[in-house]
């Protein structure tokens, strides 16, 4: 059991898990059908807390989607599920493509690459990305797009991970206009 997220900002405590678990219950009785009026009445918290905690949170539906995830062990079983939603653009690489994707090229052809690679994607409406924190982070900071991010662990990840074929799929339903 992990310990208590807890942060000191100036003389208060404040737990982040708690925090969390407020979070949570607003959105479970949100999508329950509750209004936001007597969601926060119930929670004690005021109305248009609740509606900006919904705008913050909120993903745009439309149908550019990129996919880009590593590293995977079922890159094969994922391509195919990219191919039958339409997808345009994924890339999905295990750790061995990854690393002969870098090796064997100049520097400058692999920084020209990489800039052509976040044009294309800054084109897409939203990114689903696949990956451990730290490249989540560097995405974050590059596009001006909605990122749907799927950890698969903290960096630095040198192994493939297996991501459940049907939790890519709960993704693309959720962001893909039908």
């Amino acid at each position: 059991m992990q310990p208590e997220r807890i942060f000191r900002v100036g003389e208060k405590m404040i737990s982040l898990d708690k925090a969390a678990r407020l979070v949570e219950k607003v959105l479970e009785m949100r999508e329950k059908g509750i209004s936001q009026q007597e969601t926060a009445k119930r929670l004690h918290l005021d109305r248009s807390f609740v509606s900006r905690l919904e705008a913050i949170g909120e993903i745009r539906k439309g149908n550019r989607v990129a996919v880009i995830g590593f590293p995977l062990e079922n890159t094969g079983q994922l391509s195919e599920i990219c191919r039958s939603y339409g997808l345009d653009f994924y890339l999905l690489l295990n750790n061995r493509d990854r690393w002969e994707m870098v090796r064997d090229q100049q520097a400058l052809d692999f920084f020209n690459r990489m800039f052509d690679l976040i044009a294309r994607l800054r084109e897409y409406d939203t990114l689903i990305m696949i990956s451990s924190e730290r490249w989540h982070q560097l995405a974050e900071a590059l596009f001006d797009i909605q990122i749907i991010y799927i950890n698969l662990g903290p960096t630095p990840i040198r192994e493939d991970r297996f991501l459940d074929p049907q939790q890519l799929k709960k993704n693309l339903d959720m962001v893909i206009a039908k």
